[in-house]
């Protein structure tokens, strides 16, 4: 608590957020979460030719655009994260500038994006695993069990604390971009292949704006550095430094990825959009019959670190919305001697885990679920970050920082994740439908909990404690 003209009366003996390893995080660490969150290297090699079915010769244009609201939010959650550090993330941030309705609803979406994120990049690992182990590890059953096996180290290592992860994922996740830079500069070195194609024409805005919408899906994670606020060593510098760089140097990776593709298959009839896996077919038309093994194995290593990331994420968020009253209490417990949110890890992981074998093991093609929670996630994303940017000004109003640039930024954000928000949903009917669900079901949560009295003061995050400052009575 604080009295008038800043003089300090009180303090906690604990933080809010007790039980977890408090300020022991780096730089590096903090980076890493964001980083292996946004996937680069599998977003380089798959999501430009989504974006060229949409956007033809303007897929360069959509990634850059995409980039630019990517930064546009990172700049709203920078806002935050220099004066706070929270478990929830995206929810917490939305709860200090809009209040608990519009917290709730970020926290509802932001639940839904890391728990389908990571069932995603569960099933990514799965996808391109299964070619490296050969023909025993085809069909339904293999496929589930290498999900359930994909699963299982993931929990192991999100349990064990964010210090040991995020090193296993910077380290994967940083050989994995390296393989994808090297492939794409061999093959740009290489040339466009052949063909009879005459150069598309220059696409008009709407092609461009049409692209925007599944670019943006390659973005979604970069702000993952936000869940660890509360551990990280120098939170109101390495949080927002990470998100901000994450979104900037995706944007360039992407970038370049899709213009490397694009002049590619510059003369082949259809262009880009008419291949299904263009970095393959490059390659095999060159006869460098290395990469496509080379490329499968550097993209099981990123899916497995974004899995291991967005785990992160979600078992913070489950945190902090059990410390809110939320979800059930034990959620927000921690394990003794790692520190970590144990019991949302042992909940999170196993759902998401699930959310891939079962189908898989049914008979649904990996792909297809991949594809299918990726565009879900992709909505719970969104929305969070819409939320989040509409926070920021009314945040800084409140503490009496306002400036103008929160506001442009607001006012260009916004409408645009909306927009584009409305477009993914009505490119993607079941993606409607799951968000319709998703929307009812959290209002009757809502009301519980507004019976209940618990649907206020939403946001828990780190305060100071007696024991943080110097010189205190002993």
């Amino acid at each position: 608590m604080r009295a008038g003209r800043g003089v300090v009366t009180s303090l906690r003996d604990r933080s809010p957020v007790h039980g977890l390893a408090r300020r022991r995080l780096g730089p590096a660490d903090v980076a890493a979460q964001s980083i292996a969150g946004s996937a680069p290297s599998a977003a380089m090699a798959a999501t430009p030719v989504i974006v060229a079915g949409m956007a033809g010769a303007g897929t360069v244009w959509s990634f850059v655009v995409a980039g630019v609201l990517a930064l546009l939010v990172a700049a709203s959650v920078a806002r935050f994260t220099r004066r706070m550090a929270a478990p929830g993330g995206i929810y917490t941030l939305t709860a200090q500038g809009l209040g608990a309705g519009p917290a709730f609803a970020a926290g509802i979406a932001t639940l839904a994006g890391y728990l389908l994120l990571c069932g995603a990049a569960i099933a990514g690992a799965v996808a391109y695993l299964g070619p490296l182990c050969g023909p025993w590890a085809t069909g339904p059953l293999a496929s589930a069990l290498l999900a359930v096996a994909v699963g299982a180290v993931v929990t192991a290592l999100v349990v064990r604390g964010v210090r040991p992860a995020a090193r296993v994922v910077l380290l994967v996740e940083a050989v994995a971009v390296a393989v994808l830079v090297g492939v794409f500069v061999v093959l740009l070195v290489g040339g466009p292949l052949p063909g009879p194609g005459a150069p598309a024409p220059p696409a008009g805005p709407g092609a461009v704006a049409a692209g925007v919408v599944p670019a943006l899906a390659a973005f979604i994670g970069f702000e993952m550095a936000t869940s660890l606020g509360a551990e990280a060593r120098r939170p109101f510098r390495s949080v927002p430094r990470a998100v901000t760089a994450t979104a900037a140097v995706t944007a360039v990776l992407y970038v370049f990825a899709a213009a490397v593709q694009v002049a590619g298959f510059a003369a082949v009839p259809g262009g880009l959009a008419g291949q299904t896996q263009p970095v393959q077919v490059l390659a095999v038309a060159r006869g460098w019959s290395w990469i496509p093994p080379l490329l499968d194995a550097a993209l099981v290593l990123s899916f497995l670190a974004c899995a291991v990331a967005t785990t992160t994420a979600l078992s913070r968020v489950l945190f902090a919305l059990a410390r809110d009253g939320v979800v059930p209490r034990p959620l927000g417990r921690t394990h003794r001697r790692f520190r970590t949110p144990h019991v949302a890890v042992g909940l999170g992981a196993p759902a998401a885990t699930l959310a891939v074998a079962v189908p898989v093991a049914l008979g649904v093609p990996v792909g297809t679920v991949l594809a299918a929670l990726l565009g879900v996630a992709t909505v719970g994303f969104l929305v969070g970050y819409a939320l989040v940017c509409l926070a920021a000004p009314a945040f800084l109003r409140r503490i009496g920082e306002l400036t103008p640039a929160a506001v442009a930024t607001a006012v260009v954000a916004v409408p645009s994740l909306v927009a584009a928000l409305v477009a993914f949903v009505v490119a993607a009917p079941a993606t409607g439908i799951a968000l319709a669900v998703a929307l009812a079901a959290g209002a009757v949560w809502a009301v519980v909990l507004r019976r209940r009295g618990r649907l206020h003061d939403l946001g828990v995050y780190d305060e100071t404690v007696a024991s943080d400052v110097w010189g205190r009575a002993r």
